[in-house]
């Protein structure tokens, strides 16, 4: 049964809702909702047409989950693994088609490596303690069902990296995904549980409301069977899940800076801050999104991101660009820049036509030099362009790369083979992910080492999640027996 939501959330997931349906995508169109079950939950296939009937299907199928055990977990898993890759084409085109943002080839590519990357119950490991006074096992609990909100950046691979994640750890889920990704959600959604109820006879183990609003996200945060929130996406749903009164993970924004010095290998850097900002047009949030060049090697640098296909816009072309692609919003104190939502996630070839110059086929991304207070600098901009700025020496550049980042606390680069210089920005930007002579993608084990998610708690502090971030700890103490060491006279 669902509550009312109080006056002090309501303000906070009208701000979200505003900001779901903007900057950035289309306004969903209307479609019918979708149909009514009543009783037995069975045969819906995840998708709901309220949060009430959704979080009574996920409760039932939690209770059903935890009758399967942990083999009935890996198997529901492999079915969301096996759909993500062999549907990867179809899906991803899907998703591409309805949010009309980013790249084709890596909404394919998301969802076939997270099938591959993301890790499932292998991570529930129980950690046990024995000595004179008996034994004691930590097991990792489940919390029940879980309630998420998701971005429209990566509407299907956020769900199903979520939902890997989510059921390994014995949870089920209820998603309310960004409206204007919407119905590819219901879509990957709708296959998962065909394929578990198939093979498992549970249904619903990934329930979704498929018209989300502001009313079922309030709903969602409040509703009084769901145990937890899970939320990934920007400034104004990560205030709502930390003001809501349950436990919260928070997967916040982003503005991760670049810095460059005079000892880096300049077209490894290149090479790698293209990479890293041109995927997905950069609507990653750990995407490079403006870069600092001490200005011994500024030149150089420059001229090595040409040469690994980047086109460079000159100072006419970058300020046409600058007030095309970025915009003033708000009142008063909360006036700041945001990104047009017109270009938002668009190919740089379009940005390259917007600032007056000409692209070419396969063009990844473009750049160009600016001063500090460009507002590219300072927004998350989401678009495959970067500003490049003129730093004195490492020093300024790690100080202007840790006030462009806004103490989010989430991704840094750096390009460099000195170790202090490293170690001095590593200390004072504090950082989720702070990759070093890589692209952005190598923090999660992409090219570098470690497990894939598409949800980077920052602001509650999980970091990149995992099957554990999702569970509880639970010890169970057996006392004075199971002794494997002690004296004879104490098992005697």
């Amino acid at each position: 049964m669902s509550t009312a939501t109080p006056p002090d959330i309501a303000a906070i997931v009208r701000q979200v809702i505003a900001e779901l349906t903007a900057p950035g995508s289309p306004k969903p169109q209307a479609t019918a909702s979708a149909p009514a079950h009543t009783g037995s939950h069975e045969g819906a296939n995840g998708v709901f047409s309220s949060v009430d009937e959704a979080v009574a299907a996920a409760t039932e199928a939690f209770q059903q989950l935890e009758r399967l055990g942990v083999e009935g977990r890996k198997k529901a898993i492999a079915h969301v693994r096996r759909i993500a890759i062999e549907d990867a084409e179809e899906l991803g085109g899907m998703e591409f088609a309805e949010t009309k943002i980013g790249r084709l080839d890596h909404k394919i590519e998301k969802l076939k490596v997270l099938g591959e990357k993301v890790p499932g119950v292998e991570f529930m490991q129980s950690e046990v303690f024995s000595g004179d006074h008996g034994l004691a096992v930590i097991e990792h609990a489940p919390f029940g069902v879980i309630g998420a909100i998701t971005p429209v950046t990566h509407s299907l691979p956020t769900i199903a990296c979520n939902a890997i994640n989510m059921i390994a750890g014995g949870n089920t889920v209820v998603v309310n995904p960004h409206p204007s990704g919407r119905k590819i959600a219901a879509e990957g959604v709708r296959r998962f549980n065909a394929a578990i109820h198939r093979d498992l006879g549970v249904d619903n183990l990934i329930s979704l409301v498929a018209e989300p609003s502001l009313e079922s996200a309030g709903a969602l945060f409040n509703h009084r069977g769901v145990k937890l929130i899970c939320v990934t996406g920007g400034p104004a749903v990560a205030r709502a899940a930390l003001q809501s009164s349950k436990r919260a993970i928070v997967a916040g924004p982003g503005n991760p800076p670049v810095v460059v010095d005079e000892t880096a290998d300049l077209d490894n850097a290149a090479r790698s801050i293209i990479a890293g900002a041109a995927y997905d047009n950069n609507l990653l949030c750990i995407g490079e999104k403006q870069v600092f060049v001490v200005a011994a090697v500024f030149d150089r640098m420059m001229a090595a991101m040409e040469r690994a296909g980047a086109l460079r816009l000159n100072a006419q072309q970058v300020d046409a660009l600058t007030k095309r692609a970025i915009v003033m919003t708000g009142e008063g104190a909360h006036r700041h820049w945001v990104p047009c939502k017109d270009l938002l996630g668009q190919d740089a070839s379009l940005l390259a036509q917007a600032a007056g110059a000409t692209g070419h086929t396969g063009l990844e991304l473009v750049f160009g030099e600016t001063d500090n207070d460009n507002p590219f600098v300072p927004t998350e901009q989401m678009m495959p362009f970067l500003p490049f700025v003129r730093c004195k020496d490492a020093d300024e550049a790690i100080d202007r790369a840790h006030e462009s980042e806004h103490g989010f606390r989430h991704t840094a680069i750096i390009h460099s083979t000195n170790v202090r210089t490293m170690t001095r920005m590593g200390r004072l930007l504090d950082t989720t992910l702070f990759v070093k002579n890589g692209p952005s993608v190598a923090g999660l084990g992409l090219g570098g080492e470690g497990s894939l998610s598409f949800s980077i708690a920052t602001p509650t502090g999980e970091g990149v999640t995992t099957p554990l971030t999702f569970t509880r700890q639970r010890r169970c103490t057996l006392v004075d027996d199971l002794r494997i060491l002690g004296s004879a006279d104490a098992v005697s």
